[in-house]
């Protein structure tokens, strides 16, 4: 059987975002359609993450943000859960001094102190080891919701003002924006969501506000470095207003 050509996509150098997320879905139903156990499904899904990391950083892009376990996700099977703790540590530990080299920084969201102490021990190090690098920062999102992140910030905001440290005049969106995971990042121009799912899922919901959307039928596990191209092209087509005229 012939296979069908690929469009090509030309992008403009002069449009390209300055932060990409996405939320990686349907590792679990690319297992299933091929019979294997979820866990698979997993493992295909952090060869295409580390395929995703690589281009982006080769087309320089600013930010990559992924979604890679959610506070929901703890409602999965204890046995689903263990696998994806123990791929996060095989991911960082296999990937990190190549990251490293690229000059990519490494940045965790979420409350990561409550994973495993093996997860702890990794993600320490892999935030040390790039802390000072200058390329790419690449945010994993780990044990992360975004309500959790808003109340998180609101406690902050709440303390600093209990302390005397602001006034009421103080907050606004830029202060407060400074006590979020994302502190001192863009918010994000494009994001993706595989698995065809048209849900924001508890994800960045304070930085996604003027974000545009692109969502795809593929499956997490099948998505390479053409789909995030035409996700790319298909942004800098849209006439971005942010509430105003063009």
């Amino acid at each position: 059987m012939k296979k069908e050509k690929q469009t090509e996509f030309i992008l403009d150098a002069k449009k390209m975002p300055r932060h990409i997320a996405i939320i990686m879905d349907g590792n679990g139903r690319w297992a299933k359609k091929r019979l294997l156990p979820r866990t698979m499904g997993h493992r295909a899904g952090m060869a295409a993450l580390r395929k995703t990391v690589e281009t982006c950083s080769n087309m320089g892009i600013p930010v990559l943000t992924v979604f890679a376990f959610s506070t929901e996700n703890w409602k999965r099977p204890f046995e689903e859960v263990d696998y994806l703790m123990k791929l996060l540590i095989e991911f960082l530990n296999k990937e990190i001094a190549e990251l490293h080299q690229e000059n990519v920084r490494i940045r965790l969201l979420g409350n990561y102190e409550l994973l495993p102490a093996e997860c702890q021990v990794e993600i320490k190090r892999a935030l040390e080891l790039t802390g000072n690098n200058t390329g790419m920062v690449f945010n994993i999102a780990v044990n992360y919701g975004a309500r959790s992140e808003i109340i998180r910030g609101v406690r902050n905001v709440a303390e600093k003002l209990l302390d005397h440290d602001i006034s009421l005049d103080d907050i606004n969106e830029q202060l407060f924006s400074s006590y979020l995971y994302t502190a001192g990042l863009p918010d994000p121009d494009l994001l993706i969501r595989t698995a065809g799912e048209k849900r924001i899922s508890n994800f960045l919901l304070w930085q996604i506000a003027y974000s545009e959307l692109w969502v795809t039928d593929t499956l997490w596990p099948d998505f390479d470095r053409h789909h995030l191209i035409e996700a790319i092209y298909e942004y800098q087509q849209r006439n971005r207003k942010f509430g105003g005229l063009s």
